[in-house]
């Protein structure tokens, strides 16, 4: 059929045909080598864009380095430092000469005094507070609220009670940190801790200084240890590898496992048969820790792991023997919420209880038979077990121990053996005699504070001598004034060691101060102080300030090595940083022509600097730390009414309708987000802790399940309602946040349900089933976000729809006609639009579909394209990062309390967004022009670069800090959600265990910094109709370019063309050069934003560092001052981590969001 058809077409006809498929043909040829050349230009001009963004971040990291720098010089100097000495004690070598018939050097007869016991039991319960202990008719009236350990563990007070010559039991003070792993070094070397300290409990290093384990290896004991694996990071090699069973020791998840595996392996060992296997045995048990930091100490679950210990405890003693001693201890207690690592009463306050089944422990009086009601009675200090277990078991008293000897141990049964007594503590005070005069060699002490020592020492000699040498008998009187006078030097020196120890570095403290406060100004003036395009200036500040931080640390390695005393680390970091910082300040001078003055010159300017210099110097109060989150509030409710006020002065009906609910609805977010509290210890009675289940409880209630299953449902639709807005939700926008977004909401719901149900033991089935269970789950949502969500917005084009209309050449309105459809990114058939590239580059551009107008006549018909959502073009595009794929993980590493504050955070930054040009359109009303009026430029402006560089990323800040008190934390160690570590994990894992505690602690800073770029892209347009005389516009036949996200094309008519062709010989710009300008702007206007933000935590950083120093022998520096300073430390790491370093948010993702947007509409 065909080739009749072909036939019956005339040969003039046919000829015509194959000319027309030649000549279109060779158009496409002309074409195709068009878009290729287009393709190009454009790749050319992504790489520029993407090079002046890259130098931007590089300049701001640049800057982040040297802040870094002055942080670690601040720590050296700040941190207590402690110089561990490598002198051991020997056993031939007594630090006196042995007093009595017995002779130093047997181990098996005790180095430096007889030995009391072949062999010795020691058991961790790890958190084991005093009050764990007294029965609570002991410890209140009957009418005294009873707490579920109240009698739990009764052994230790009924046998110290019953049998007092067997056992004692006596509050164990700690000294803070209270984490273990301070505390076990505490424990076996006698040694102060440092604070410093407190940021190696993940991963602890082998101890060098000597210490008991070590000297019981040297004496050739066989030692076991079994239960918490940090004992092997601290004594690697040390304990007997058939019989040792070590276990994990930070997955507080699990109450279980440890104390079975403990038990299983110790009772055996202990059995007669064994007895020749080993000479120590070291137990440690986690459940009770892990318990309260699970539950709380208030809790059944508690009770049920002391009646555990309880039972344990009871069959140990029956099989051990009469030269065997137990000692069973808690490293630390725990607060009311079952955390712990600060300095609070019930942090440092925990048990000792020594056992023998030989009549050996004895007191001095008849009133310290019974324990001590609470722990503020005849306490004891950890240090002290160190001289008394070396002295007890025979060997040399660790070089470096400080503690002295436990009174009950050596005073006899009758509690009358002074003259044993008063040699232990003579050897005890001898030892520490020497290793302070070791000490002085190494570093010299304070002449001023160490003054005191040789006096006491010499009339502690002078009294020994003198009772000696009395006339006649030695009587038990003597024997005590000689233990007191030993006595009173170990307790003095301990007390000067403590302040000596407390030394600072003041040089390395000035020094990381001045860089803070160089660093602080440097960004002022890079913020606030030039004026214009600042991009081209980025090169000349990162690669000379770059050559400035090498130079600085190859003149600072001279130095160090060319004069001594000066330490080569720290020489080199100083004179790095400060020449890198003269470097940059010597352009600014360069360049001052450009700057301009930093002082506020507008309401909202002067409003950032009050609030922010005010917090700043609040910090130098502690009340005003203590109650930092309640100031927050009031000044996140000081801006919002500000902001309210505000707007509602405006003209525009449409703009203070906005602007006003926007407003409110801020406030009622940051009043709502308030309503999660954790209480300090220091806040009561004025504070009730509602983010747990009560403000004994580390868990939440079962009713808080319910805000999970609120925010799966409405956080969706709340953020989809902001897209709507501005006519962007389209695109991907609507699977992302409309499904994935909600999918993972709901099984992040759904984990915390399971959490809870675990908790409450709803289920009937093994906590490994459902710990199974919820791990995957986590995993499945962070495989969800990093997976699907990084590739979503890799691939992502614009949130915006194209729709073609055809409407009557007469009708000049295309939006009665308007039918909006939104597709998917596919391929264009428009060879021109490939060609010139005015809305598409070379790559494949959004599809239209047309609708078609009632008309009979197509002549009578003008084509019109409608694009949906360029007003938002690149903001819509960069928020779904850090709203919805960051804030997944974010929400899923919070509890419930903690999800409700973040997700009004994150709905308060998009209010935030909305008002950013209600408020910039109400800043240009307030200016006029020379001749007193408002121009109509002015009125139409939506350019976010005052409120979008200034306002928000001010706000941002004190939200972050806001978000980080909400989210269940305060600024101490002891609120600290351990647990999140083993959300998605069973056991430990590097880097991840760390990371996902940096998550749950800072994910208010981390969402805050990754939406910074916000307020510089949000409502930012792609500028169609902007620049000089619109021929931008004009040219593409754009003929409305509207506020709410609707823009407008049809093909331009003959006059059109002729007029845009005399604007562009006027303005000798062409649009794609425009385009170009726009986007530096957009970078300038980035780079202040980010330098703003950076400023506010570089303000409170150097603030609190300020302060910290100045306050540096404050009572409260270590409960109060030094936390805040190290909370502010490690939150601005987070941030630095979020936009530069890490995820890399200021570079990856609003490059993706820039580049996505010229795709589609060309370079």
């Amino acid at each position: 059929m065909e080739d009749g058809i072909s036939d019956s077409i005339p040969p003039n006809a046919r000829k015509e045909v194959e000319q027309e498929n030649h000549r279109v043909a060779s158009e496409d040829v002309l074409s195709q080598g068009q878009a290729k050349q287009v393709e190009a230009i454009n790749k050319q001009k992504e790489v520029a864009f993407k090079a002046t963004h890259g130098l931007l971040i590089a300049f701001i990291f640049l800057i982040i380095v040297v802040q870094a720098l002055g942080i670690y010089l601040f720590t050296t100097g700040f941190l207590l430092t402690r110089l561990v000495l490598e002198h051991k004690s020997e056993c031939a070598t007594p630090p006196i000469s042995p007093h009595g018939n017995h002779n130093p050097g047997s181990i098996n007869e005790g180095c430096w005094h007889p030995k009391s016991f072949e062999k010795a039991v020691v058991i961790i319960i790890d958190a084991l507070r005093y009050d764990f202990t007294i029965p609570h008719d002991v410890v209140g009236k009957p009418s005294s609220p009873r707490h579920h350990y109240h009698d739990a563990l009764p052994f230790f007070y009924e046998t110290a009670t019953s049998k007092p010559n067997n056992a004692f039991l006596l509050p164990f003070i700690a000294d803070p940190p209270t984490t273990t792993l301070q505390r076990l070094k505490g424990l076996t070397a006698g040694t102060l801790p440092t604070f410093i300290d407190a940021g190696s409990n993940f991963a602890g290093t082998a101890i060098d200084e000597d210490n008991l384990i070590a000297q019981l290896v040297k004496g050739g004991k066989s030692i076991v240890h079994l239960g918490d694996d940090t004992w092997h990071s601290l004594f690697p090699g040390h304990f007997d590898a058939n019989l040792t069973r070590p276990y994990d020791s930070f997955n507080v998840w699990d109450l279980h496992t440890v104390d079975n595996g403990v038990t299983k392996h110790l009772i055996p060992l202990l059995s007669p048969s064994n007895s020749t296997r080993w000479d120590v045995a070291i137990g440690h048990f986690l459940g009770v820790d892990h318990a309260g930091h699970r539950y709380g100490p208030d809790h059944p679950a508690m009770k049920a792991k002391l009646q555990q210990m309880d039972e344990i405890l009871r069959q140990v003693t029956e099989l051990i023997d009469d030269k065997t001693l137990l000692v069973v201890m808690g490293d630390h207690g725990m607060d009311s919420k079952g955390d712990h690592g600060g300095e609070s009463d019930d942090e440092v306050e925990a048990a000792l209880w020594m056992y023998s089944k030989s009549r050996f422990f004895g007191r001095t009086s008849k009133e310290s038979l019974r324990p001590p009601q609470n722990a503020k009675t005849r306490p004891l200090n950890q240090i002290d077990l160190v001289s008394t277990l070396a002295l007890l078991l025979g060997i040399p008293i660790p070089f470096n121990n400080l503690g002295k000897p436990i009174e009950e141990a050596f005073i006899g049964p009758k509690g009358d053996d002074f003259q044993n007594l008063a040699v232990v503590n003579r050897l005890t005070a001898a030892q520490i005699h020497r290793y302070q005069q070791e000490y002085a060699l190494v570093r010299k002490p304070d002449q001023e504070a160490t003054s005191i020592l040789p006096k006491i020492w010499n009339d502690a000699l002078q009294a020994w001598e003198d009772g000696l040498s009395s006339w006649g008998r030695v009587t038990s009187d003597n024997w005590r004034e000689m233990s007191a006078a030993f006595y009173d030097y170990e307790v003095q020196n301990l007390k000067v060691c403590k302040d000596l120890w407390a030394r600072f570095n003041l040089v390395s403290i000035s020094q990381g101060i001045a860089i803070l406060a160089s660093t602080f100004v440097i960004l002022i003036a890079y913020a606030r102080g030039f004026g214009g395009d600042t991009t081209g200036l980025n090169t000349i500040f990162f690669v000379r300030g770059l050559a400035g931080l090498i130079s600085g640390a190859a003149i600072g390695a001279l130095l160090g090595f060319a004069i001594p005393g000066l330490s080569l680390t720290t020489t080199s970091m100083f004179s790095s940083a400060m020449l890198c910082l003269a470097v940059i300040s010597f352009n600014f001078w360069a360049l001052r022509e450009r700057l301009t003055s930093v002082l506020p010159t507008s309401l909202w300017s002067s409003i950032c600097v009050l609030s922010t210099t005010m917090i700043s110097v609040g910090f130098a109060a502690n009340s005003f730390t203590i109650w930092e989150d309640e100031i927050l509030l009031f000044f996140l409710g000081l801006f919002g009414t500000l902001m309210f006020a505000v707007v509602i002065r405006l003209p525009s009906s449409k703009d203070r309708k906005a602007g006003a609910y926007h407003a409110i609805l801020f406030m009622i977010l940051i009043r709502v987000a308030s309503l999660a509290r954790l209480c300090r210890e220091e806040q009561m009675p004025y504070c009730k802790t509602t983010f747990y289940a009560s403000a004994t409880s580390s868990t939440s209630a079962p009713w808080q399940l319910i805000i999970s299953y609120i925010i799966a449902l409405a956080l969706p639709e709340i953020i989809k309602t902001y897209y709507n807005a501005t006519q962007s939700y389209h695109g991907s926008a609507p699977f992302w946040i409309g499904i994935a977004f909600r999918a993972c909401l709901f099984l992040i719901a759904a984990f915390w349900t399971l959490e809870v149900a675990d908790d409450g033991q709803w289920f009937d089935v093994g906590p490994d089933l459902l710990k199974t269970i919820r791990m995957y789950l986590a995993q499945s949502i962070f495989a969800i976000t990093f997976g699907a969500g990084s590739a979503t917005f890799i691939w992502m084009s614009p949130c915006i729809s194209v729709d073609t209309v055809a409407v009557p050449a007469a009708d000049q309105s295309a939006a009665a006609q308007l039918k909006r459809s939104s597709s998917p990114r596919g391929n264009s058939s428009s060879r021109q639009s490939k060609a010139n590239g005015s809305l598409a580059g070379s790559k494949p551009t959004l599809p239209t579909t047309t609708t078609a107008a009632p008309a009979t006549n197509i002549a009578s018909t003008k084509p019109q394209l409608v694009v949906c959502g360029t007003s938002n073009l690149y903001g819509a595009h960069y928020t779904i990062l850090p709203l919805t794929i960051l804030l997944i993980p974010l929400l899923l590493v919070q509890k419930p309390m903690g999800q409700a504050a973040l997700s009004c955070v994150a709905i308060a930054i998009l209010s935030l967004l909305e008002l950013l040009p209600v408020l910039q359109r109400a800043s240009l009303f307030t200016s006029v022009n020379p001749n007193g009026k408002n121009t109509d430029t002015e009125r139409k402006s939506t350019d976010p670069s005052h409120t979008g560089t200034t306002l928000y990323p001010v706000l941002l800040a004190l939200l972050a800090h806001f978000t980080f008190f909400k989210t269940g934390h305060q600024a101490a160690l002891s609120s600290i959600q351990w647990d999140a570590a083993f959300i998605p994990l069973r056991t430990i894992r590097y880097p991840w265990t760390p990371l996902l505690v940096a998550a749950n602690t800072f994910a208010g800073p981390i969402l805050c910094a990754a939406a910074v770029p916000c307020g510089v892209l949000w409502r930012r347009g792609f500028g169609f109709s902007s620049g000089s005389g619109s021929s931008g516009a004009r040219k593409a036949g754009v003929e409305e370019e509207s506020s709410d996200g609707r823009m407008v094309l049809s093909a331009p008519k003959e006059e059109e063309k002729k007029q845009t062709t005399e604007l562009e010989r006027e303005d000798e710009t062409s649009p794609e050069d425009r385009r170009a300008a726009s986007r530096l702007l957009l970078l300038t206007h980035l780079a202040r934003a980010l330098a703003t933000h950076l400023l506010v935590y570089s303000l409170f950083n150097l603030s609190t560092t300020v302060f910290a120093a100045h306050l540096r022998r404050h009572l409260m520096l270590f409960r109060v001052f030094s936390p805040r300073w190290m909370t502010g430390v490690a939150g601005m790491g987070l941030v630095w981590f979020t936009g530069v370093a890490g995820v890399g948010m200021w570079y990856w993702g609003v490059g993706r969001s820039v580049v996505a947007g010229a795709d589609v509409f060309g370079w």
